[in-house]
């Protein structure tokens, strides 16, 4: 099962915010996706409860020891034992792609970490904070640096970030099977 990451703002967000991280994860769960977030409150609530509206499958990555940090709609609490910056990064590498959705500096920290960790981005710019000014700082609107990594994406709708999502996870698994072909062909 393919696995995304919605990183976004935890704490209060306002009702539109909200609506999107709601769309985003009952289109994941629509396209038989696997949600993983933070396991907190904000975005990370509201794309978990909207996974659960569609029947789907919904990991938290939680800093510290407490399951009982993990909002509602978590099926699977993954308790670190680490700090936000380190169960962010637990985050990353567990999933094949990121969506974006708003985002302060915790969400910033954890798009760079995708982007070092070459895993496909998209951005829906229309829900503000990070998500609404990145392309403006990026690297011909793309890039976080010079090095061109990874190619950012961006989306207006749930459906058309989960359209570039499984786009982009779907060419890197063809390339990932070409490399492996090439190795065990040798």
């Amino acid at each position: 099962m393919i696995r995304i990451g919605v990183i976004g703002q935890s704490g209060e967000v306002s009702a539109a915010i909200c609506k999107i991280s709601e769309e985003v994860g009952r289109e994941i769960a629509a396209r038989g996706a696997i949600l993983l977030t933070g396991g907190t409150n904000g975005v990370m609530e509201a794309a978990s409860r909207g996974a659960k509206q569609a029947n789907g499958m919904v990991v938290g990555i939680l800093s510290g020891d407490a399951l009982d940090h993990a909002n509602d709609y978590i099926d699977v609490p993954i308790t670190t034992g680490l700090n936000y910056d380190y169960r962010s990064l637990i985050l990353i590498h567990s999933v094949d792609a990121v969506i974006m959705i708003a985002g302060a500096n915790g969400t910033l920290g954890e798009l760079s970490a995708a982007y070092l960790n070459r895993k496909p981005i998209v951005v829906i710019e229309a829900s503000g904070g990070w998500a609404a000014k990145i392309r403006s700082m990026a690297y011909d609107g793309e890039y976080l640096d010079e090095r061109k990594w990874v190619k950012m994406d961006y989306a207006s709708t749930a459906k058309e970030a989960l359209d570039i999502v499984m786009e982009r996870v779907q060419q890197q698994q063809t390339i990932t099977k070409e490399k492996i072909g090439r190795v065990d062909g040798d």
